[in-house]
Formats: structure tokens, sequence, C-alpha cells
């Protein structure tokens, strides 16, 4: 099945939470038993590939249960009522450290920041306008937590549509209508985009 990049022009009205220890029921519903895809309940990013190719499953599963009982920062639910409908992972750069071993998305400067790594909306929910409301909510999360800027490295099609697992870390076109401008391309589909926090500030 492909994703449109074109947006519902009413999206469904949501409200978001962090993941914490009290709503990791509502992520493992939202994930369902293939922790999202493939056995990856979210941990490609936070380990080396070899440890997270053995911990596909389960292992995984207990090691993000783990990181969400020690309150570590690491994304917020969208819910539409009390239905969770989609999840983003936000939290700082360095606990993702996968990213720093990929090539087109090392990093662009010196400026701390934190990253949008994945996103992962319910099926039923898909091709409502869900994403660009996910990610001002994930700028303002890590705002409140104390972040200067928000990165995300999502995909730029080079057609109108693409299979859904290929857009686990966003759309380029949501970033920008979420307020991200594009800082760097390495890559000729993987653009890198920051929101800088401080013109929030002005």
């Amino acid at each position: 099945m492909s994703r449109s990049i074109r947006p519902n022009r009413n999206p469904p009205s949501l409200t978001f939470r962090p993941l914490a220890p009290q709503n990791w029921n509502d992520l493992e519903a939202l994930f369902g038993p293939r922790g999202a895809c493939g056995g990856c309940w979210c941990m490609f990013w936070r380990l080396p590939r070899a440890q997270f190719e053995r911990q596909k499953g389960d292992a995984n599963k207990a090691a993000l249960k783990a990181l969400a009982g020690a309150r570590t920062p690491l994304g917020i639910l969208a819910y539409a009522g009390e239905q969770p409908v989609a999840w983003c992972a936000v939290a700082p750069r360095e606990t993702a450290p996968a990213l720093e071993r990929s090539r087109i998305l090392k990093p662009i400067d010196d400026t701390p920041v934190w990253s949008i790594t994945c996103l992962f909306v319910s099926k039923a929910s898909r091709r409502q306008g869900i994403t660009p409301q996910l990610l001002k909510a994930a700028v303002a999360y890590a705002m409140a937590q104390g972040a200067g800027a928000v990165e995300g490295y999502p995909v730029e099609p080079k057609k109108s549509s693409m299979p859904d697992p290929f857009a686990w870390t966003g759309i380029a076109s949501a970033f920008r209508k979420a307020g991200f401008e594009e800082k760097l391309r390495r890559s000729e589909t993987r653009p890198i985009m920051r929101y800088d926090l401080s013109k929030e500030q002005r």
C-alpha cells in the first residue's frame, strides 16, 4: 500500500501526551504485535545494528518499556478522544547513536538538537492530515524540555506516493507544513530539516 502525500483538508482534533509508564499500554495497543514494524518497537536508532537485529520483537519491546519506566524522554502519543492514533519519537539526538553512524544523517553543525526519528500513524488514521499536527506537538514537547532546536530526517518522495514502510521517518512536505526548514541534503531524497525554537521566544 502507498502513502499519499496530499493532506486531508479537515484533520481530526487531537490531544498529545508524552510516553510514560501510565500510558505504556496505549503505545502497546497502537504498535500491535509487530511493534509498529518488524519488531522494531522504536529501538532502531537507539541500538547498535547487530544488537537491534538480535532483539527484534519482545526484547526490543522490553528495552523500550524499561526506558519509559525510567522516564527517559522518548516521544509523544496522539489521541483522538481516548484512542491512541499516532506516535512521534522525539528526544535528544545523543539518545539515538545510530544517527551518528549514518553517512547522510550525521550532524550538520555543533548545535545541540532534539531529533524526530520515527512517526507511526495507525492504519485507520492515515491520510487524514495528522502528521503536521503531530510534528508541531513534538516541537512543543521538546521546547518544554529545554530544547533549542528540533531536527527531522524525512523522505522526499520522487513520486506522489510511496509505500508506507518507507515513510517511517516522515514526509518532507509534512515537516514544511509544521514549520521546519531544510538545512542540508546529502542525499537526493533525504533532507535534514530543522525547527529553530528560538523563533518561538521572539
